[in-house]
């Protein structure tokens, strides 16, 4: 499932959103009784917990290379040496 097939503003959605998005089409399935009907809602459930995983590992990745730089122009102000 490539993430073409998300709704274009889902990009611009903090995780807060995104979860509570996640949460209305769990009420959705929860609500409906047969299984054939709910199969849309399922894989729209699939896409979105894909691209939450993306966007969390995103967002990690760039507070640990904030992290690393802020390491780095601590320790050249203390005069240590930095890998």
């Amino acid at each position: 499932m490539k993430q073409k097939n998300l709704p274009v503003d889902i990009e611009s959605k903090s995780l807060d959103e995104l979860k509570e998005i996640l949460n209305n089409l769990v009420e959705k399935i929860e609500k409906n009784k047969a299984l054939n009907q709910s199969e849309e809602n399922y894989l729209e459930i699939f896409k979105l917990n894909k691209f939450i995983e993306k966007k969390f590992q995103n967002t990690s990745r760039e507070i640990s290379d904030k992290k690393k730089l802020k390491i780095k122009q601590i320790l050249k102000k203390d005069g240590r040496k930095t890998k």
